[in-house]
Parts: structure tokens; sequence; C-alpha cells
């Protein structure tokens, strides 16, 4: 029996209720330290290894207190070594670690530790997903996820569905354009939709991913 995109979209925010971000423990708001985590996050789920692994390292990190640019900054190499692999991150351990410290030291000197500056100073959501990859470890991937996650406090990014997200939509036979998907959850919940056809699309079996 075929559903209606209504009940398809009811089924999807039942079935995957939360963001990655609220998974990793952010509580994301317009305010410079979640923010910060958020472009943690994605670095993190934009290598190539399993999103529980970058979520549960995500939380090492923060746990360790490497909340702000300037915590991760200060942070010893070895600190952040260890966080990471704590998390599962061990394959990317020492390459990572040298990446959030240089990511850190960029934010801090070029914004003043506060990604609004980098909004403030875009001229367009497409402007801001190019500054971001400007931070090592980011690239189109990691600023997708980014702004996928970010939208709900971030506005002008809405509505933002990534080409993973349309895949699942494709998947669960949800329109693949942002603007239709849009309509159908109120704005505040256009980050929770996003990722559950994320998780759609990365579901591995062949039959309904919401039976």
């Amino acid at each position: 029996m075929s559903r209606s995109h209504e009940e398809t979209v009811a089924l999807l925010l039942e079935r995957f209720d939360r963001t990655y971000a609220q998974e990793a423990g952010i509580e994301l708001a317009n305010t410079p330290a979640p923010l910060y985590q958020l472009l943690v996050l994605a670095n993190l789920l934009s290598a190539r290894i399993g999103a529980p692994a970058a979520v549960a390292t995500a939380r090492e990190l923060f746990a360790a207190g490497f909340r702000t640019p300037s915590a991760m900054r200060a942070a010893p190499r070895r600190a952040r070594i260890a966080a990471l692999g704590r998390g599962g991150y061990r394959r990317y351990d020492e390459r990572t670690a040298t990446m959030l410290a240089d990511g850190a030291d960029l934010l801090l000197e070029r914004y003043d530790g506060d990604l609004r500056r980098l909004r403030d100073a875009s001229a367009s959501p497409r402007e801001i997903l190019r500054l971001l990859q400007e931070f090592p470890g980011i690239g189109p991937t990691g600023a997708a996820i980014f702004a996928r996650e970010a939208q709900g406090v971030w506005t002008a990014l809405a509505p933002f569905f990534d080409a993973k997200a349309l895949a699942g939509a494709r998947k669960v036979g949800l329109p693949d354009e942002a603007a239709r998907l849009a309509d159908l959850v109120p704005p505040a919940r256009l980050p929770v939709l996003a990722s559950a056809l994320v998780r759609v699309a990365l579901h591995r079996g062949s039959g309904d991913p919401l039976a």
C-alpha cells in the first residue's frame, strides 16, 4: 500500500527523530560554542568512517572539554589524539588532530572564534558553503553537513537538503526538490527531516527502510 507524502514524513520523523548534532550532544543555537561544535562534527562526519563512530568521537572530544576553538587549540596534541581514539577514530586520529587544531586557529584568527562572523561576511548561502570549505578537513561534503544541520538556526540556508538527503527522499517516494520537501514540515523541523532522509539513504537493506 502506497503512502502519501504526509504519511511518509510522519513515519520518518517518528523513526528518526534526532539530528546528528543532537546525537552528538550539541544543543544547537546561534551562539559561538555550539556552532563550533557543529563544525567539528561536520569534519568528523565527512571522513570515510561510519556516522556512529563520528558521532561517538565528537562526544568524546566534547567530554574532554574541547567545546570551543580556544579549548581545542590549547589542548595538547596527545589529548586530542586520545579523545579521537576513544571514539573509534583511530584510523584518522593523527591527521584529524592536526586539522582540528589548524581549524581552531583559523576560526580564532579570522573570525574571532565566532562562525556568525563568517555568515555575516557572506552574501549568499553559496558563499557560506565556500567559506566553510576554507577550514581544514571541510570539503563540499563537510560544508553540506554543516548547512544541513545549521539551517534551523541559520535560516538563510533553509531549505537545505544535500545530495545524500535528496537520495533518501527518492528512496521513500518523496520529492527530490528542497522547496517541495520544505512544504512538508514546519521550518523548525527541516534539520530533523534532512537528517532522517540521510539515514534512509545510508540504509543498506533492500526492503522498505520505514517498514
